[in-house]
Parts: structure tokens; C-alpha cells; sequence
């Protein structure tokens, strides 16, 4: 991990210090390594540390983080889950260290929509316009895009003075969706990203209809990156279709890869470009509604367990395909978990999920 610069303390007064504290650890050990000690317990992980006791009714609370947007992210997260799990007790949480005196979100940007066209019958590109496009261009490939109510002046989230994000709601409430960031074109300041046209899902009413000089606000980016390898196995159905082209155009020469692409038909198809050596195979499932067939695990295993010391696998599809393929990976080629990314980026019957949780 990278050397921890920026800090924030917080002492907060509460009933119950020491359950409060075990609730956190409980948590939070999905995102990060917890250690006990004597006087607490430490968290550590990629986007920094959350030191814990809980002396004399107070829960004290050092953060640590090497960049400023990893410190909002925790103090954030810290402050959310302290007053969920305070279960209507009044908290107050009061961050000093390393914070900027007026608070923002560090990831937010707003865009504005400067065209849209189509590239495939269920494909549509939006071209975003951003003057800080370097900002996307590392930590992860996905953006959540912040679609404002159609005529309505938009209203970006905000931070509390816990650091708290405070979303607007009622007539002003956002619409938020996931999509890959394509393409980032820093000359003329533009973000591509494509989205599949889903009947009248939010963010595919979103596609169609927008329009030059729409506003949208920006969260991100997120979803982790790819790692080195030797050679890659790059997997999904059409929602993965844009950051599985985007891996490849960033692999470099050096590698190998092979690429399965599930689409409905041969009219979905794109150009996927690499200086790596690839080899694509794109899976029809014709009438077959999205998320109902077995293709993408059939064929990931008929490919024979990779030789390479070095391979990496990534896939995105549907929740339920995920996890099997997910089983598969880690029982029958038995790839460590710093090995494969698989993400299931949405669920059949569920209007958005996007779940990066390997």
C-alpha cells in the first residue's frame, strides 16, 4: 500500500462505544484486513486505514489515506455507517485533520452532453464533454453517470459536515447509473461512454434522448483496474461489451489474450482493436432473452486451464452467470482472487446492479 499521508480524527460521544466499534469491524471486513488489539482494532486496505477504541464512552477514530479522495471516501463511509448502526441515537461527528475546510466530493465533475449516435441497433454512444478528463483516466474503468430530472435545473449532491454525501431528493432527485468509460480523448476534452438501450430503463431513456448541452454530473471513476498479466481471458455479454473493448485497446503488445463476446446477433458485433495478440469469439443467443442462457460459461470451460504464470481473467455479465463462472474459475482452474475480476453487472427482473465484489 501506498504511504499513508492524510489524516482525520473524530471522537464521538455514544452509549455503547465497544458495540459500536465491534459493528464496524464486522463490516467493514469485506473491504478491509482487521486486526485486534488491546485497545481496539486497526482496518487497512486499499484506500488507506481506520484506526478504533472506545475509551470511556467515546469512540475514537483516526483515518489515515494517501490521497484526498481515498480520505473523503472512508470518513464518508465511517460517518454513514456510524449512524446506521447508532439505530436513532443522536450522533456527532466531527472530522479534524487533513479535510478541506469547505467540503466537497474530490471524484464529483459535471459534464455536458455534446452529441449521441448510435453504433449498433441496441448500442448508443454518448459524448461527454469534461475540462478535467485526466481525472478518469486512472482508478478504475466505470463512472457513475448523475442523470438530473428531464427540465429541471440540476441539483448535485452535496457533503455534510460529517462528510456525509447528501443526495437531492423529491422533484430534484438523480437518476444514477453505471457505465464504462470507452474512451477519453483529453485533445478535445471528451468521455465516450455506451449504453445498451434496455426498453425504457432510466438510464436507456437517458441514451436515446440526450441532447447537446444536456448536463449530467459525474461520480468516479471506480470498479478497479486490470492487472498485468501474460495473458488474458476477457468475458461478457453486451453490458461488459465497452470496458472489455476498452481493456483490450490498452493491453500492450506484448500480450495475449482471448476475448468471448455474448450478443443477440450478428448485427451487435464491434470492431474490438488491440496491439495485443487477441482472438475473438462472439456467442449468438438469437431469440434467447439476455440472462437466460449458459453460453459465456460453456465456453470459458472449454478453454483449457491456462499454462501462463501469470494469467488474468475478467468477465461481466449477468448476476447469476457471474457467480457460476466465479465458482468455476476459483474451483476448477482454482485462480487466486488477485487473478480474476468477475463483476455481475446487472440482474435479470432488477433495474440496475453492478456488483464488483470478487
Amino acid at each position: 500500500m501506498a504511504e499513508l499521508e492524510l489524516r482525520a480524527d473524530a471522537h464521538v460521544a455514544m452509549r455503547d462505544p465497544n458495540a459500536m466499534l465491534e459493528r464496524l469491524c464486522a463490516h467493514f471486513v469485506e473491504h478491509f484486513t482487521v486486526t485486534r488489539h488491546d485497545n481496539g482494532a486497526r482496518l487497512e486496505g486499499h484506500f488507506g486505514a481506520v484506526d478504533l477504541c472506545s475509551p470511556d464512552g467515546v469512540l475514537d477514530i483516526a483515518v489515515t489515506s494517501p490521497s484526498e479522495t481515498y480520505l473523503f471516501v472512508v470518513t464518508s463511509s465511517v460517518a454513514e455507517h456510524l449512524h446506521e448502526f447508532a439505530e436513532g441515537e443522536p450522533l456527532e461527528v466531527s472530522w479534524r485533520g487533513s479535510l478541506p475546510q469547505q467540503p466537497r466530493i474530490p471524484y464529483f465533475r459535471e459534464a455536458v452532453v455534446r452529441s449521441a449516435h448510435d453504433i449498433t441497433p441496441a448500442m448508443r454512444r454518448v459524448i461527454l464533454t469534461c475540462e478535467d478528463t485526466a481525472h478518469f483516466e486512472s482508478g478504475g474503468l466505470h463512472v457513475s453517470v448523475l442523470i438530473p430530472p428531464p427540465g429541471r435545473m440540476p441539483i448535485w449532491p452535496g457533503v455534510g459536515p460529517d462528510n456525509r454525501v447528501i443526495w437531492p431528493s423529491g422533484a430534484d432527485e438523480l437518476v444514477r447509473r453505471i457505465y464504462t468509460i470507452r474512451s477519453i480523448d483529453h485533445q478535445r476534452q471528451e468521455l465516450a461512454v455506451d449504453v445498451v438501450l434496455h426498453d425504457s430503463s432510466p438510464g436507456s431513456t437517458w441514451a436515446r434522448n440526450a441532447r447537446s448541452g444536456d448536463r449530467v454530473g459525474l461520480l468516479g471513476p471506480g470498479g478497479g483496474d486490470i492487472v498485468a498479466a501474460d495473458w488474458y481471458l476477457l468475458c461478457g455479454d453486451e453490458t461488459a461489451l465497452p470496458a472489455i473493448a476498452r481493456i483490450a485497446a490498452e493491453l500492450p503488445a506484448t500480450a495475449r489474450a482471448a476475448i468471448i463476446l455474448e450478443v443477440a446477433e450478428d448485427s451487435e458485433r464491434q470492431d474490438i482493436k488491440s496491439n495485443a495478440a487477441i482472438d475473438v469469439t462472439w456467442l449468438h443467443r438469437g431469440d434467447a432473452p439476455a440472462g437466460t442462457t449458459d453460453l459465456l460459461l460453456e465456453a470459458i470451460k472449454a478453454i483449457t486451464t491456462p499454462e501462463e504464470r501469470n494469467p488474468f481473467v475478467f468477465v461481466g455479465c449477468e448476476r447469476a452467470a457471474a457467480r457460476a463462472i466465479r465458482k468455476h474459475l476459483r474451483s476448477e482452474w482454482r485462480l487466486p482472487k488477485d487473478r480474476h475480476l468477475v463483476a455481475a453487472y446487472w440482474r435479470l427482473g432488477h433495474a440496475d446492479v453492478r456488483d464488483h465484489g470478487d
